[in-house]
């Protein structure tokens, strides 16, 4: 029977993943002890004789998955996914398909079992990221390929190696993840590229499995396409393995996505702290918490989620500037989270200070740099208004009635008071309810 898109199906999925916002990823693996990215076995061309050792190193004691959940809760992050395996095939679970896994280093420890299980009790939606490649099963392509390690050395050849054998294994972790550690939220899978997307992953098998396993499961789009390109969603010819979100990376799109037929897509962009995804020692160019809050704006005033990267180190522990940028997000979220959580874009005209976002009845004015004189509050009538109050403290914000915008008899502006600085110099946030 061909596949039939559900959209009542499709929209209860989604439900609490367009009102959580903001989630934590987390790249982790053997890549944090050479500590140079976790691409480091393809652009180093890492041979495995030269990348195995680092299993028998692996002993992250400092590894407390309970304070990695916290430091997510407590940022303001409503969700979680951590890379169960990534491309180097070092699997974070006890997969019973390989020896290249967690339980078979020093630690003897299933990493995503602990994490799920932090996750849960601290009632955070949790996922896992799956790698659809792996370089260093012997029947996925090396030389030739675009991203192998060997992809270089003839000496790797092809022949002999069973890429449908390939395939067997990959749907089987997928399998044991999906049936071993109870209720997932997400399964990230990442990624597709030249030849290898869509049915040559088998991907229509792999989905129904995964359904059938995992009824509720949120799944992205990167089954047929990657970080580039929106998928079959987007083009409203949804096949039996479409994405359920577009997942941009390193990027905020330009403006909210919409499908070929003019409808909001569903989006999530994920983007690092610094420059890497896993671990890198020498990588200190991290972005401000106040950059960041204000690209988390940016994402929800578009209709999108931000899933913010941290790469624990070797030993376990989160870098001490992911820490920092974290607790200031979360100082920002606790007085300002209401802005953020099941918030989308206003309908309105960005304006020149900030964005705006909205839920309901209710407005959301951001503002990141003050006005001279009253805030102009464009394309809101005064007539159309409550109330205006700061959000973080509940204190009521006038609208004003001074003589200095007599001339903009149809714009609505509020009154913020003497000072010139701001309360909150990130992000002063009014909260505008409007009339029924």
């Amino acid at each position: 029977m061909a596949y039939q898109f559900s959209r009542e199906e499709y929209e209860q999925r989604m439900a609490w993943y367009t009102r959580a916002r903001f989630g934590m990823f987390i790249h982790w693996g053997l890549y944090a002890i050479p500590a140079r990215g976790e691409w480091v076995r393809s652009v180093e061309r890492i041979p495995n004789e030269d990348y195995d050792p680092y299993l028998r190193e692996f002993n992250p004691l400092d590894c407390d998955m309970g304070a990695w959940m916290d430091a997510a809760k407590a940022a303001g992050m409503r969700y979680v996914v951590m890379t169960a395996k990534h491309h180097d095939g070092f699997c974070l679970f006890d997969s019973a398909y390989t020896d290249f896994k967690s339980t078979n280093t020093p630690s003897g420890r299933d990493f995503v079992r602990e994490y799920l299980d932090a996750a849960r009790e601290r009632g955070l939606r949790a996922g896992l990221y799956f790698s659809l490649i792996d370089w260093r099963h012997p029947d996925f392509p090396h030389y030739g390929d675009e991203n192998h390690p060997m992809r270089d050395d003839p000496a790797y050849g092809n022949e002999g190696r069973d890429f449908g054998r390939y395939l067997e294994y990959m749907h089987n972790q997928v399998r044991e993840l999906c049936t071993n550690y109870g209720k997932l939220d997400i399964l990230w899978f990442d990624f597709s590229y030249g030849e290898l997307r869509g049915e040559a992953w088998r991907a229509t098998e792999l989905v129904d499995m995964v359904r059938e396993l995992q009824p509720g499961v949120i799944i992205d789009n990167r089954l047929e396409v990657s970080g580039q390109g929106f998928g079959s969603l987007a083009a409203c010819k949804p096949t039996p393995y479409h994405g359920d979100f577009v997942s941009p990376e390193q990027i905020i799109p330009p403006y909210g996505l919409r499908d070929a037929e003019g409808n909001p897509l569903v989006w999530e962009s994920c983007v690092t702290m610094n420059n890497h995804w896993g671990y890198c020692a020498t990588d200190h160019c991290y972005k401000p918490a106040s950059m960041l809050i204000r690209k988390l704006v940016e994402c929800v005033s578009k209709g999108g989620n931000l899933l913010l990267n941290v790469g624990p180190d070797a030993k376990g522990r989160f870098p001490r500037e992911s820490l920092a940028i974290l607790k200031e997000i979360g100082a920002w979220m606790e007085h300002n989270g209401e802005s953020i959580y099941g918030c989308g874009p206003s309908g309105l005209e960005k304006p020149e200070y900030g964005r705006i976002t909205r839920k309901g009845d209710t407005l959301y004015v951001h503002i990141f740099d003050n006005t001279i004189g009253p805030v102009p509050l464009s394309g809101i009538k005064e007539d159309s208004i409550l109330r205006i109050r700061r959000l973080a403290d509940g204190s009521e914000v006038p609208l004003s009635r001074t003589w200095v915008h007599s001339d903009y008899p149809e714009l609505a502006f509020a009154d913020l008071g003497l000072d010139p600085v701001l309360p909150d110099g990130t992000d002063t946030v009014l909260e505008i309810r409007l009339k029924a």
